[in-house]
């Protein structure tokens, strides 16, 4: 059972470099230029649209979404997952579109009223609106992982 293995050691001199890599030019195509990468390292990054994921005006009016909590769970409405899209214009008009956790939350009332007046309240935004929507129903997996992490569910 014990088989008695040897690894075999040949020493040699030198040994002979491998051919390098050569990339040939082809008669059909047209030559490579050397310098295709300039364009794209001397290019700039384009803005994003302050009304786009990612523009400052869209970051605020997210920011502004998650100072607002849910009265009885304790995570701000935007990591809850109560929150379906946030759509801004180029002149500035935002409208948030939101469920609430069941039809006959509490805060069914007030709570489109806070969102939109915060929302509002945002540097740069001109007017807010709420659209309030039941379709599709809010559920636990629309919860962000530092929501579901809190509520100790992760």
């Amino acid at each position: 059972m014990n088989e008695e293995r040897k690894i075999l050691v040949e020493e040699v001199e030198a040994v002979d470099m491998p051919p390098k890599a050569r990339v040939e030019e082809v008669a059909d195509a047209a030559p490579r230029q050397r310098d295709y990468l300039e364009g794209f390292l001397n290019a700039s990054p384009t803005e994003t649209p302050k009304g786009e994921p990612g523009g400052n005006l869209y970051d605020a009016i997210i920011d502004a979404l998650k100072e607002i909590y849910d009265p009885e769970i304790p995570v701000n409405i935007y990591d809850l997952g109560l929150v379906y899209g946030v759509d801004v214009t180029e002149d500035g008009h935002a409208v948030v579109t939101m469920t609430l956790t069941t039809p006959h939350c509490p805060v069914a009332e007030s709570m489109p009223g806070e969102v939109e007046l915060r929302v509002g309240a945002v540097p740069g935004v001109g007017d807010a609106q709420v659209n309030l929507v039941w379709d599709p129903p809010w559920d636990p997996q629309k919860m962000s992982d530092e929501a579901k992490l809190e509520l100790g569910m992760l």
